[in-house]
């Protein structure tokens, strides 16, 4: 149907425009299809090198100076106490403040400026959270003293860092639900929070979901940040809390790939598959979430 309305528009336009519009069609076609190509060589690459090495050894054996006996539980480990620190600091208060800020916020100068800042810091590059990690967690706060609190650090910079991307989330899920709905449920009385409870948010929540986890999901991936605020690149031992030195799946590929010997890097590839396939794992979570609420819910 789209394709024979795309025919039939551009049947109605000058032979210029039209050259134009073939033109602009037949560049993103190439542009899609190279970013396509390179992308599934990348993997391809990466699947040949590192998929024969991927087995329970390797999933649960520590960092080794042998490449043989080397393997990423404890950065498995980390990665997950990361991902579950980063949910409970970032999550409540990013949902709270993108609620406010969509249902109860005034509209005028200032909360204008509150979002623009907030959608800039949702660009800004890993580095910088990391560079303000490690002023103020690390330099202010202390909290890699002898090794305590270095997770604490790294969770509390990539919750800094996907707050924003939250807020967005969660304020575009909430200007999605129509106004309509807001003044039915205020004629019959409602109060503004029971109308945000009981009537906007049900049917934001696809929405807020599927952004909160795609922040999950980038903050899991990123290097600098954690390497910044002292997160190890290699540990020998399973770290036994939450409080003792950590590293994580980026740290640990990171330290692979630097490494000379033809057999690390091998494992780097193998480390990259794993944490590619857990990013990927969140992503579909995300999905599958957003169309389970979409089927319950009828406009």
């Amino acid at each position: 149907m789209t394709e024979r309305l795309t025919r039939a528009t551009l049947g109605t336009l000058p032979a210029r425009r039209r050259l134009e519009e073939r033109v602009a069609r037949a560049l993103l076609l190439v542009a899609s299809s190279l970013a396509i190509v390179v992308l599934v060589w990348l993997i391809g690459r990466t699947a040949a090198i590192g998929l024969p090495l991927i087995n329970w050894n390797f999933l649960t054996a520590t960092q080794s100076r042998f490449p043989a006996k080397a393997g990423i539980g404890p950065a498995l480990l980390g990665s997950l106490w990361l991902g579950g620190l980063v949910l409970v600091m970032a999550v409540p208060v990013g949902i709270m403040a993108g609620i406010y800020l969509n249902e109860y916020a005034r509209q005028n100068r200032f909360t204008s400026f509150l979002r623009t800042t907030i959608a800039n810091l949702a660009g800004v590059p890993s580095i910088v959270f990391g560079i303000l990690g490690l002023a103020l967690f690390v330099r202010t706060f202390g909290l890699n003293q002898r090794g305590a609190g270095i997770l604490i650090a790294g969770a509390l910079t990539l919750a800094v860092m996907s707050l924003p991307i939250i807020i967005v989330a969660t304020e575009e899920a909430l200007k999605a639900v129509p106004q309509a709905m807001r003044e039915a449920a205020y004629g019959l009385g409602a109060t503004k929070w029971q109308v945000t409870k009981d009537h906007v948010l049900p049917y934001a929540v696809p929405g807020i979901l599927t952004g909160t986890i795609l922040a999950v999901a980038r903050a899991m991936g990123e290097t600098a940040p954690l390497i910044l605020v002292g997160g190890a690149t290699a540990i020998f031992t399973y770290p036994s809390s939450p409080l003792d030195v950590y590293t994580a799946l980026p740290l640990q590929t990171y330290n692979w790939a630097a490494k000379p010997q033809a057999a690390f890097r091998e494992l780097a590839a193998a480390g990259t598959l794993v944490l590619l396939a857990f990013i990927l794992t969140l992503n579909l979570g995300a999905i599958l979430l957003r169309s389970r609420y979409q089927k319950k819910l009828k406009w």
